[in-house]
């Protein structure tokens, strides 16, 4: 660790873009997931010495920001101005974990024109002079495959969104920007969007690449699949991925520590592990449900998941060997996905919906339980934005890749992806398992 905080020390007070940093990506991420785990809300005014800003629009409870937060614990590198969005419960997750301002704000009417956004600039004591981290990850409803047969909506404002934060981009000149999504924001039918606003970065002078990732490549013990964007106005290298599937973390790893209780009960060591109070009728279908990764019997639970397709996995338990599934705000829920505790006649708690996100546990959120399900569920993973913070300080910090190391490096996604990307991970995943099964031969 002293190691890095020294050439974390030298390398940020040096020339940026001298030296070449990146054989230490993997030591700098791998020393910010176990500084991710002694994550403590930060006082007010705590980062406002530090020399790198990060700005997060869209922030939700500050998922994204949380990477850098965690590097901070290493080294005192990034400033934080405040994290922007129009819930004011999220806005005040994410002050109260920051020491920022209250940034309850409409992105759309910030990015109106020049005027509107130096005004707000200057309210959150921007310094054009120093370098800073944009981030910008839109809500990702408009683009998700769930919303098949509302793809005719041309005009949804989440994808306008979009939009409005590369005009900020162009306003702003920050040195990253880093905006993420679902897989489908690079789909066929959301392509146009990124275009767009891809076109308004290069004009603003950034080079960008963007990929698809699994969050499990970074130890989130959970399958999520994300599109990442990253602009800089220089050539860089992409995030590459730390673990290999047989090495993904499981949901035993991260909720197997957690006290057993029942549906409507509340551990009495964490106010946050609290399961919900299931009918009757819905308990008695979970106890038919085989546990350890058990999915619904044929003919169990409500007569209307038999005439539907596209249910299989609901009321399904979570595999204690396996990362989970995508965690969303339904996650307490049962009846919305393979939500149920391995053992446990259960929906999750928060506290475990939290720690298969990977929040460490002394994140604080703010609101009532709807409000924490849902700002859990709508999060980029903690985990995820270490491996994004780690390589993005490292690539800002470095000189420019060779030709070689460009080559060799993550390639970006230059066409738009099938419509349908749930059938690409379903392939991802069926050639993965096939080839276990060889290796086990």
């Amino acid at each position: 660790m002293q190691t890095l905080q020294v050439l974390l020390k030298n390398a940020v007070l040096n020339p940026i873009g001298i030296n070449d940093y990146r054989e230490y990506k993997t030591t700098l991420f791998t020393a910010s997931e176990d500084a991710l785990l002694k994550f403590e809300p930060m006082s007010i005014g705590e980062t406002s010495t530090n020399p790198i800003q990060v700005l997060d629009f869209f922030s939700g409870a500050g998922g994204t920001s949380l990477g850098f937060a965690a590097i901070n614990r290493i080294y005192p590198v990034f400033r934080f101005l405040g994290g922007c969005d129009i819930n004011p419960v999220s806005a005040a997750t994410y002050s109260k974990n920051y020491g920022t301002p209250l940034l309850n704000k409409d992105i759309l009417k910030i990015s109106q024109n020049s005027e509107s956004i130096k005004s707000f600039l200057d309210s959150i004591n921007f310094d054009p002079k120093l370098p800073t981290i944009l981030i910008g990850c839109a809500p990702c409803q408009g683009f998700s495959s769930h919303r098949k047969t509302r793809w005719d909506e041309e005009d949804d404002v989440r994808n306008n969104l979009v939009i409005a934060f590369s005009r900020i981009v162009s306003e702003v000149n920050p040195a990253v920007f880093i905006m993420e999504n679902v897989p489908e924001f690079l789909s066929n039918k959301y392509w146009k969007y990124f275009s767009k606003a891809r076109i308004a970065f290069f004009d603003a002078g950034y080079t960008v690449k963007q990929h698809i990732y699994n969050a499990a490549e970074f130890g989130v013990p959970q399958e999520r699949f994300r599109s990442i964007i990253i602009g800089m106005k220089k050539e860089f290298l992409l995030p590459e991925g730390v673990y290999p599937p047989e090495s993904y973390k499981t949901v035993r790893d991260a909720i197997g520590s957690l006290s057993p209780i029942a549906a409507g009960e509340a551990s009495t060591e964490d106010w946050m592990h609290k399961a919900v109070a299931h009918k009757a009728s819905t308990l008695e279908v979970i106890k038919q449900v085989p546990h350890d990764g058990g999915k619904l019997p044929e003919g169990i639970g409500p007569e209307c998941l038999t005439r539907v397709k596209g249910f299989s996995d609901v009321y399904g338990r979570l595999s204690w060997d396996k990362p989970s599934i995508t965690i969303t705000h339904y996650a307490r829920n049962p009846a919305s996905g393979r939500f149920t505790h391995p053992v446990q006649d259960r929906g999750l708690t928060a506290r475990e919906a939290a720690r298969l996100q990977s929040f460490p546990d002394n994140f604080v959120f703010e609101g009532k339980f709807d409000d924490i399900y849902r700002q859990i569920g709508e999060a980029v993973p903690p985990l995820l934005s270490c491996g994004i913070a780690s390589n993005i300080l490292i690539e800002l910090l470095s000189c420019e890749p060779t030709e070689a190391q460009l080559r060799e490096g993550i390639q970006t996604v230059d066409l738009p992806v099938s419509n349908s990307y749930s059938s690409v991970i379903a392939g991802i995943k069926s050639t993965r398992r096939l080839k276990n099964a060889v290796n086990l031969r």
